[in-house]
């Protein structure tokens, strides 16, 4: 399991272990960090995302009547951009209004020399979904991803 340091402005992500597919989880000061991080660990199950270069902006929407939803339908937003735009993504803005997600993804057209893509991610999971602050205050946001 990866698990950089945690950083309270830029917030941070991890994989968990969970059977055949995989556990993305953000960590971060605020929800919009956590949702950020949670993208970021996405990206991490296909690539590097320290070697996407965030040269195209790309708006994503999304609407939800609750944060666990919200990240479910955040996630797949991703995927589906990177499946149809063929692309990954590394950078991340998330901004909350009520029930709505409004973002934008950086990255790049693949290159699989260079991105060498592990898996391919079919989706995110209700399997483990959980959007809440710890002890601590800090905001974890997490689901399973089907690979």
């Amino acid at each position: 399991m990866q698990s950089p340091q945690f950083d309270a402005l830029q917030g941070s992500w991890e994989h968990f272990p969970h059977q055949a597919d995989i556990g993305v989880r953000g960590i971060g000061a605020t929800k919009e960090t956590a949702f950020e991080g949670a993208a970021e660990a996405l990206t991490a199950v296909i690539t590097d995302p320290d070697s996407v270069a965030p040269t195209q902006p790309v708006p994503i929407v999304c609407e939800a009547p609750d944060d666990e939803l919200l990240l479910v339908d955040w996630l797949n937003a991703l995927v589906y951009e990177m499946a149809t735009r063929r692309m990954l993504f590394s950078r991340f803005h998330v901004r909350f209004n009520d029930h709505s997600l409004h973002a934008t993804a950086w990255g790049e057209p693949i290159e699989v020399a260079r991105h060498q893509p592990a898996v391919e991610v079919k989706g995110a999971t209700y399997t483990e979904l959980s959007v809440k602050q710890d002890e601590g205050g800090r905001w974890i946001a997490q689901c399973v991803v089907d690979v």
